[in-house]
Parts: C-alpha cells; sequence; structure tokens
C-alpha cells in the first residue's frame, strides 16, 4: 500500500496540467477507540477526545465536465480517548499521532448558485510519530512498540461545501466518517481500531497554471 500511495504521489507532481489546484483543510478529530487487550477483551467506558487534524496536497480534475476530482497529499491527524474501570480502581488514556498519506476522489454532485456540494471518498496509510498510554500514574511511550498499530490503514468518506471568495480561491466546509482497517502488530492479541468523525474547514487555490471555475 505505501509503494501505491508513493507511486501516485510521483505521478502527480509529473503531470503539468492547466487543472491543477492546492487544497489545505484544518479541523477537529472526534474519535472513538476499540481497544483489546491481549486477552482479546474491550475496554469499556471510553470516551471519545476531540483532537485535531491538518491536510494539504494537489487536487486535479479528471472528466471533461469538471465534475469529479482526484487528490493525493499529505495528513497529520491526532486522536484521542479516555476512560476508568472502577471494579479495578484504573484511569487510563490515550494521546496518539500520525503521519499519513491520503488519495481521495470528490464527486460533484449539485450547485446552488455559487455554492457547490461534493461527495468524498479517501484511503490513507498513517504513520505513528507521537503516541502516550497512559495508565493510572504511568505513561508508556507507544512508538516502536509491537504490541500497537504504528502503521494503520484508514478509509473515509463525507460530504463538503465549497464556496468562491475570489477567482483564484474557494473555501469549504467539510465533514468525513472514517474508520481504520488493522494491520497485525505483532504476536500480541493487543489491537487498536480507530473511528473519526472530522469537522473541518478548508481552502481551494489555483495554481498559476490554472485557470479553473469553481
Amino acid at each position: 500500500m505505501k509503494k501505491l500511495l508513493l507511486n501516485s504521489f510521483i505521478f502527480l507532481f509529473s503531470i503539468v496540467s492547466v487543472s491543477q489546484q492546492l487544497y489545505m483543510e484544518i479541523g477537529s478529530n472526534v474519535s472513538e477507540f476499540d481497544y483489546r487487550n491481549s486477552q482479546g477483551n474491550p475496554l469499556n467506558n471510553l470516551l471519545s477526545q476531540s483532537k485535531s487534524y491538518f491536510g494539504m496536497g494537489y487536487r486535479k480534475v479528471i472528466n471533461n465536465e469538471k465534475t469529479l476530482f482526484l487528490s493525493l497529499g499529505a495528513t497529520y491527524n491526532s486522536y484521542g480517548a479516555i476512560g476508568s474501570e472502577s471494579s479495578v480502581d484504573n484511569y487510563f488514556e490515550w494521546d496518539i499521532s500520525y503521519l499519513g498519506l491520503k488519495a481521495g476522489l470528490g464527486l460533484k454532485m449539485f450547485e446552488l448558485t455559487d455554492l457547490s456540494f461534493y461527495a468524498k471518498v479517501s484511503v490513507a496509510s498513517e504513520f505513528l510519530i507521537r503516541g502516550n498510554q497512559t495508565i493510572n500514574n504511568d505513561v508508556f511511550n507507544l512508538v516502536g512498540e509491537e504490541e500497537f498499530n504504528n502503521n494503520i490503514f484508514f478509509v473515509r468518506g463525507g460530504i463538503s461545501m465549497q464556496y468562491p471568495i475570489s477567482n483564484s480561491t474557494a473555501i469549504s466546509a467539510n465533514y468525513t466518517y472514517g474508520r481504520s482497517v488493522l494491520i497485525n502488530s505483532g504476536v500480541s492479541a493487543e489491537k487498536l481500531n480507530l473511528v473519526a468523525h472530522q469537522f473541518g474547514i478548508g481552502f481551494i487555490i489555483n495554481l498559476p497554471s490554472c485557470y479553473c471555475d469553481f
């Protein structure tokens, strides 16, 4: 998967086109954790936390009707959860961050005057760059631990609204729902699956050679 995303990234940058745009997006990740310990048992009473995310990359029209867009870029996602188990007097918390490569498709569904509505799907390979697990008063660094998923595969889908604010720039509001697909992370049965709701705003900017309609 990493090789496929890298080849796609190189291919996109090798194209000289009049329909390329730069996109940037920032917002909040509301994440849910599905954690299984080494015995395969789940943790109850886990509460989601709101963390930040950021993404940027290129977007390109890929059909004559200018309704289908290919995007490729990099992402930074933080996820978190907190909880406790009164029966064993435990407190636990996760705070983890991933860098990723993302490829996506956007479909323009309809317009209301200058406001455009899109459906989006994407896949991403994300790599753990920072992670802490707190159990009571003990804090553990998760980076490099075989029992945890240092590489996860995320599938996302969502909607966005886009509005032009100038001839070269548009602003967007975005929502996506995503779920990680587990990649086996060692000999232990300890696993962490992630669900994330992303709420964000973004900007789409025409490159100098792009004479694109929003």
